[in-house]
């Protein structure tokens, strides 16, 4: 792969305290996320994102409960940050505009606002205020995969227009091929002015391989968790994308020893009771187009209705469930289970 030649390095965001919650059911406590925050700053990773795993404000019991407040978490990982920025995520109709003022007093930097790819809109206002608050401005258009590359690139235009620094590609499903990859990446760097970002999981093994296309077309900002610690199963991983990026000459500031040891005596023993992997059902969900996050209400559904993991998740990628609609899982499994009865 003959990657495009930069005159920066590319820019890494770790997910593993944000998106790394959804493999914990929000679970973190403040002390291990201080100890990965501190090994994530030795090894000068440019953003730490930190919030529940479905944003700002997502504590609900559609979506589970964190066992400590955002502030805390924030407030933490802040003190003991001396490379990396702070970063947090918000998905506009769960968190609000009272929630970038939070996120503003607890230090954060970097503000990530994500609506679904085809409802960029709905994000306006969030954009617009976190602009005029001073933050590093990051859009998501998750699930990616649901939409043309036309009309993801109109919707990019929306988020650009409002003030966005960077427009994420997001593969919230892990269901892009390497073509759909760079087409994506492609046709935004090539219609907007502002950074164009990658984040995606790993459900059909393609994390670290779609990741580098991104970076070959010229993704300015990718993303990756530690251990891949992430929704589905999980996100890029990043220290193998840390030491690909070595033998490849990509220019990074990240270091790579920190990140091994961070991913072998801080993340993995964290997933001892569901390791982060591409089993069955993970890559079920690459499959099928589902959303990543989907994984933990999936097998909880499965078991409470005796059905099959899988065909839950084929269903609710036929009927095409996005995040936010977690509660219809249990619907899906009540159907399935009365199918099977009848």
């Amino acid at each position: 792969m003959a990657m495009v030649k930069r005159t920066h390095p590319v820019i890494i965001n770790d997910a593993t305290l944000r998106d790394g919650m959804h493999a914990l059911a929000h679970q973190y406590s403040v002390d291990d996320m201080v100890a990965i925050a501190r090994k994530l700053d030795e090894a000068k990773i440019d953003i730490i994102e930190v919030s529940h795993g479905d944003g700002l404000n997502g504590n609900s019991f559609t979506y589970g409960f964190s066992k400590h407040t955002e502030a805390e978490y924030l407030r933490a990982v802040k003190a003991v940050l001396r490379h990396s920025k702070l970063a947090a995520l918000l998905l506009p109709g769960i968190g609000t505009v009272d929630e970038l003022h939070l996120a503003k007093d607890c230090g954060v930097d970097t503000i990530r606002i994500a609506t679904h790819c085809t409802e960029a809109d709905i994000a306006t206002e969030h954009i617009e205020t976190a602009r005029h608050l001073g933050f590093d401005v990051a859009t998501f258009l998750m699930m990616a995969h649901k939409t043309t590359t036309e009309n993801l690139v109109r919707q990019a235009r929306i988020m650009e227009a409002a003030g966005a620094h960077c427009v994420y590609v997001v593969d919230s499903a892990g269901a892009f091929t390497m073509d759909e990859s760079r087409e994506k990446v492609t046709a935004l760097k090539g219609a907007l002015s502002c950074q164009v970002g990658f984040h995606n999981h790993d459900n059909l093994g393609l994390g670290v391989a779609n990741t580098l296309i991104a970076i070959e077309c010229g993704a300015d900002r990718v993303d990756g968790s530690v251990a891949g610690m992430g929704a589905g199963a999980g996100n890029c991983r990043l220290e193998v994308l840390v030491a690909v990026l070595k033998k490849m000459g990509v220019p990074t500031s990240a270091e790579l020893y920190p990140l091994i040891d961070c991913a072998e005596q801080l993340v993995r023993p964290l997933q001892k009771d569901r390791p982060v992997q591409i089993d069955g059902n993970a890559l079920m969900m690459g499959y099928a187009g589902v959303y990543s996050s989907f994984l933990l209400h999936t097998e909880r559904a499965a078991a409470r209705f005796g059905v099959d993991a899988r065909d839950i998740l084929v269903e609710v990628g036929r009927r095409g469930l996005v995040g936010g609609q977690e509660d219809l899982i249990a619907d899906v499994a009540l159907d399935l289970q009365a199918r099977r009865a009848g």
